[in-house]
């Protein structure tokens, strides 16, 4: 119902015309060639425009025509040993510094921004969890502050950054282990029996937050479904607009994209798999962002190149960055970029949205194996 509503709105506000049917224009611009399968932006630099940090570099904005070098990164055939990108001010200096990991290193690290200077980052090591597919970053003790979580070592552990009585970061981390073993290809958090606290699920089942201190307490594993190499995140969204927590999967090795819808009838609990897209493989990072201003978020993601060296079902296949309306179910796909991984993009292995810009509409950073590109959000024309 209420989403009806506000598609009535939208069509008298514009004149008759559904927002569906005046799709969002995005104007394509490749920054490099860098092979590096992981992006973030901010203002590196504090001069009031925001910078894009992929792989070994950082891109001044707001042209990313220049470049400065961070760091070395690992490279390992096809692939470099940076999975995800994370802006964080881990010491408190009032610049954000950049949280990443690698499959290969096994390793968890922090890189120290040279208070906005271009010199090269120090790199300090958190932990070492495994060969780490990628991490993602929530709030899972609800304290405000987000808590690195990756997808490594067969496990779900937490790492808190430890801060002073002011709140400050102090340069260390603490981990609390939620799960020990069975952790497969997949991780995604949220609410997933609707009692106001955030839940694992992994590819084959959810892991239910206790009362209490989530980092200290017991958590319960419920077995549920068999979600094979999923998607880093698996996203919990309400996707049909009945109160219950859906999830929505990509094949991160395979082709297809889909959701999970939660049933619950007599107290039992169950999932029923409703396909979005089978013609693509490798939809490995998935995002929900309210990319035209109309208070529903939109999935946005995108064709991953390559993601074990051409070896997976359609690693060749062309790329393409989308975004979906989600309307209830059912699914209508946006196509900002497709085709020979030459002259398009996918979008990696951990892409970024963020009003890049500055014209108030979110952009969307997508790195990859093809190269860096960023899509620049000019709203509806």
């Amino acid at each position: 119902m209420k989403k009806a509503v506000l598609a009535l709105l939208m069509t008298v506000l514009i004149g008759g015309v559904s927002a569906s049917d005046r799709p969002l224009k995005f104007e394509r611009v490749k920054i490099s060639d860098v092979p590096y399968e992981a992006a973030c932006a901010f203002d590196v630099n504090k001069d009031g425009k925001m910078d894009i940090v992929c792989g070994e570099y950082w891109f001044v904005g707001p042209d990313f025509k220049k470049r400065h070098k961070m760091c070395d990164v690992q490279k390992a055939g096809e692939y470099y040993d940076d999975f995800h990108d994370y802006p964080m001010d881990v010491n408190d200096d009032g610049y954000l510094d950049v949280v990443t990991g690698g499959w290969f290193g096994k390793m968890l690290r922090w890189r120290e921004n040279p208070d906005g200077g271009t010199e090269q980052w120090k790199v300090h090591e958190i932990d070492q969890p495994g060969n780490i597919e990628t991490s993602r970053f929530w709030d899972v003790d609800r304290d405000g502050y987000p808590d690195i979580v990756p997808n490594a070592g067969g496990k779900i552990t937490v790492y808190k950054l430890v801060r002073n009585e002011k709140g400050e970061g102090t340069g260390t981390f603490k981990s609390f282990t939620i799960k020990e073993s069975g952790v497969g290809h997949g991780l995604g958090f949220g609410d997933i029996n609707g009692d106001g606290r955030g839940d694992f699920v992994i590819p084959t089942g959810w892991v239910e937050c206790p009362q209490g201190d989530p980092l200290t307490g017991k958590w319960k594993f419920h077995q549920a479904f068999n979600l094979g190499h999923a998607s880093v995140p698996i996203l919990i969204h309400d996707v049909d607009d009945d109160g219950l927590a859906d999830l929505i999967v990509g094949e991160g090795h395979d082709y297809g994209l889909y959701w999970m819808e939660q049933t619950l009838k007599g107290g039992k609990r169950d999932w029923v798999k409703h396909m979005i897209r089978k013609e693509e493989s490798q939809y490995h990072d998935l995002q929900l962002h309210d990319l035209d201003q109309d208070g529903e978020l939109e999935l946005v993601t995108g064709k991953r190149f390559r993601a074990h060296n051409g070896k997976d079902p359609g690693g060749d296949d062309p790329v393409g960055t989308y975004y979906f309306e989600i309307n209830g179910g059912a699914f209508k796909r946006f196509t900002l970029d497709h085709g020979p991984a030459e002259e398009h993009s996918g979008v990696g292995i951990y892409f970024w949205v963020a009003d890049v810009d500055g014209n108030g509409w979110q952009d969307i950073v997508a790195p990859g194996k093809e190269g860096l590109y960023l899509f620049k959000n000019q709203g509806r024309k």
